[in-house]
């Protein structure tokens, strides 16, 4: 699983091919978990909230200092190294189900409609959990064939 979860960076803007939902989901507990160690420092710094709510004389200051001071900057850094590996796994995901990775601009088209976004989000989150198609489809050979040595080239 920890191969699983380091591939999508190899594969860092790699949009051809398809991904298992192995790779999907171990790739998202893994940033689910370097966020929680980057909040928990963040926290463990002397972030509050009530220093939020309080505002202070500045509260643009505040959210200034949050964020691009200490593990805020480290925080920032993550989520930009991370924007092209999370879109190219979830195009890939999609190859996977035979779908086309504009499916997900569509997606996230909709997500910006306040009602029609939600259900949207949920819809795409259900395809993520859908099982790819067996044997090859037009984006590639199956990843789960261990016969097939192009996989993961």
């Amino acid at each position: 699983m920890l191969e699983y979860m380091f591939l999508p960076f190899r594969r860092y803007a790699d949009f051809r091919g398809r991904s298992r939902r192995m790779e999907f989901w171990s790739f998202g507990l893994f940033n689910a978990i370097v966020y929680a160690i980057i909040g928990g420092i963040m926290l463990g710094t002397g972030f509050s909230l009530q220093a939020l709510e309080n505002g202070g004389a500045n509260p643009l200051g505040v959210v200034g200092s949050l964020f691009f001071g200490g593990a805020g900057l480290l925080l920032l850094v993550y989520w930009l190294a991370t924007i092209i590996p999370s879109l190219a796994v979830t195009v890939r995901r999609l190859h996977d189900r035979d779908m086309s990775g504009w499916w997900y601009l569509g997606f996230m088209v909709l997500s910006l409609i306040p009602l029609v976004g939600f259900i949207a989000s949920i819809a795409l989150l259900v395809i993520m959990f859908l099982p790819g198609t067996a044997g090859p489809n037009r984006f590639g050979p199956d990843p789960k064939d261990p016969a097939s040595a192009q996989v993961f080239a």
